[in-house]
């Protein structure tokens, strides 16, 4: 008799229990606060990151997004003399002087760049990170030898004027949400010059970090992110993930899903 009760007791309680929503089951998996570090990409600032930063914020989590040097809100300090090791020192220095450590790094585009030359510096303070639809360069490369098309043109005719940088496309050419296209646009800004010529230094800290994932936005057309993402298939110490349904700024296209991914990931 007691084991029937105690049994149809249980049966009971879980029948008038509260049903467990997808959102309560995430914050439940990530209940310990996070720290993230978000590196935007060419033309753009830690402004992309906006609506990412509110999600996770919103949940306790802690989020830096700066603009690098030459960029988004640091665009005053765009130069000819701007050169790649400032962007890196930008990301290491943030890190190092907030005495950050075990974070997640969460890396967009040609952040890919910067980002792995600050890994040389901080990977013991990196517990994980996510290239997403990102450049994964090796030593000795440069930017310059990966640049799309367009940008390519505009570097040219921006140095032929002896302009420091080189203007951006419309926000299209990133994001499909329509309705941020004026607000994206508002933001963008030159893409320095100076920065593609400087090859890396490389050693290979960037593989020493436990948690790799690599995320594609196939719909932005860029062979060295499909082969990136082929590279990271090819590896078991990495994760990789594809969506179809959104630009190359999935930060601005889908928050919600990059959200709930970074955090599953981290």
């Amino acid at each position: 008799m007691g084991a029937k009760l105690t049994r149809r007791t249980a049966l009971a309680m879980a029948a008038t229990a509260p049903a467990v929503t997808a959102g309560s089951a995430v914050q439940a998996q990530t209940s310990p606060k996070k720290t993230f570090v978000m590196v935007h990409g060419a033309y753009h600032g830690g402004w992309c990151w906006q609506r990412v930063s509110a999600i996770l914020e919103k949940q306790g989590h802690k989020v830096y997004a700066p603009s690098l040097t030459g960029n988004g809100d640091r665009v005053h300090l765009l130069s000819k003399d701007l050169t790649l090791d400032t962007q890196i020192m930008d990301i290491v220095n943030l890190v190092k002087y907030e005495d950050l450590k075990d974070i997640c790094l969460v890396v967009h585009s040609f952040g890919g760049w910067p980002a792995s030359g600050a890994l040389e510096h901080i990977a013991d303070r990196v517990g994980s990170l996510v290239w997403l639809d990102a450049f994964k360069p090796k030593s000795s490369e440069k930017p310059v030898d990966y640049i799309s098309e367009f940008s390519r043109k505009a570097l040219e005719e921006a140095m032929a004027r002896g302009e420091a940088g080189r203007k951006p496309t419309p926000a299209n050419t990133y994001s499909q949400d329509e309705k941020s296209y004026a607000w994206i646009d508002s933001k963008l800004t030159p893409q320095p010059n100076n920065i593609v010529f400087q090859p890396l230094t490389l050693t290979g800290k960037l593989e020493t970090v436990k948690k790799k994932t690599y995320i594609r936005a196939p719909k932005y057309p860029q062979a060295a992110f499909d082969k990136a993402l082929a590279e990271c298939r090819a590896n078991a110490s990495w994760q990789t993930f594809v969506n179809e349904n959104t630009g190359h700024d999935v930060m601005i296209d889908q928050p919600e899903w990059l959200a709930d991914l970074i955090l599953k990931v981290s």
